[in-house]
């Protein structure tokens, strides 16, 4: 992928020039905060990374590789690709493109995005190999586009509890800068959520002063109380997904008293499960109070990028330009950076914000 400009006034548009909904919800600034760095490699990437590292894939036809019906295709699809990711290089070309696209399409400031380093161990890509990896790709990224990361470490369901405590003492026994927190996703190898199997290595991170999140309440078949045991066992500080809460009002009303942050997936759940953007739950849920924002979860996979998600995936859900800036903000709210760098981008985002709207035809 080559390098591509960001989203920004050009040389002929001036400020007061009207803009349409579709350009004001891809300008809008963005944090995202679900984002996977598997599940954002390119497929045209991951044939030449295939080719260069001697791995196999399913097939070598761009067009083809991120075809399939069930969610069991595509995590294994992704478990096939991200072993095309062997050398430092890789992991930082595949940071700089997907955080270059983030820009381009969506406007994006500021990602903390997930990594699973048990995905790449295989092949024999370290911790540091693959952290320090992405690094390069992130420190490239922020001095072209002025566009900025930090990492979550994610646990793999399938890979079992003694992994997941194993990745928490490898991140508390090799800090890094970037790497703020940890999170739990991919699906136990009986299909399952199951967060209560994962309480020792939550216990860790949370001990030690990492910030946690956990897939919860997403799939078929879990529940309200999915989301329940991540906050009280978990003790997570936010949840990715968690669709399924609508099925408790109790749930709902404890975690919009307690401002919980979700971080949902507009195209990526209306493609795994049987949702309409129409009718989706995540409408529901910013209707019931609740805190979320709009993120990509692995784009290229399902076919979006950052601006889609809004341009698309917010329009046809129905929100408005107040509700648009509302989902912006609240992304803001929901992140992990310091509180003065906070404060820093909640002012940036209101002014921009402001500008645009005040742009509407």
């Amino acid at each position: 992928m080559a390098a591509t400009a960001p989203i920004t006034e050009s040389e002929t548009e001036t400020e007061t020039e009207p803009l349409s909904y579709a350009e004001f919800l891809a300008r809008v600034p963005k944090v995202e905060l679900h984002c996977h760095f598997p599940g954002a490699v390119f497929a045209a990437t991951a044939i030449e990374l295939a080719a260069k590292n001697g791995t196999e894939l399913p097939t070598d036809d761009p067009n083809e590789l991120y075809r399939y019906t069930t969610i069991t295709g595509f995590l294994t699809a992704l478990q096939a690709v991200s072993k095309t990711l062997v050398e430092r290089e890789d992991f930082a070309r595949v940071a700089y493109e997907t955080l270059a696209d983030g820009v381009r399409t969506g406007n994006l400031r500021y990602r903390e995005m997930f990594f699973n380093p048990d995905y790449h161990s295989p092949q024999g890509a370290t911790y540091e190999t693959v952290v320090e990896g992405i690094g390069d790709g992130i420190r490239r990224a922020h001095a072209e586009f002025g566009v900025r990361c930090n990492l979550i470490a994610a646990m793999s369901r399938y890979h079992g509890p003694d992994a997941a405590v194993a990745l928490v003492e490898t991140v508390l026994a090799h800090p890094h800068e970037l790497v703020i927190g940890v999170g739990m996703d991919d699906l136990t190898p009986e299909g399952k959520e199951a967060p209560e199997l994962f309480v020792e290595a939550y216990t860790l991170a949370n001990e030690h002063g990492l910030n946690t999140t956990a897939h919860v309440g997403e799939i078929d078949g879990s529940t309200a109380h999915d989301v329940l045991i991540a906050l009280d066992v978990l003790g997570v500080d936010r949840i990715d997904h968690g669709y399924r809460i609508l099925g408790d009002p109790t749930v709902v009303k404890r975690a919009r008293d307690e401002r919980v942050h979700f971080t949902t997936c507009p195209h990526s759940s209306v493609w795994l499960y049987d949702f309409t953007f129409e009718e989706h739950p995540i409408r529901q849920m910013f209707l019931q109070g609740l805190r979320i924002g709009l993120n990509t979860d692995d784009p290229p996979f399902f076919d979006t990028d950052l601006g889609k998600e809004f341009v698309v995936g917010a329009a046809r859900m129905g929100f408005e330009p107040e509700q648009v800036a509302q989902l912006c903000m609240n992304a803001v709210e929901g992140c992990w950076l310091p509180e003065p760098e906070k404060d820093a981008l909640r002012e940036e985002f209101r002014r921009d914000i402001d500008a645009l709207t005040a742009r509407l035809r």
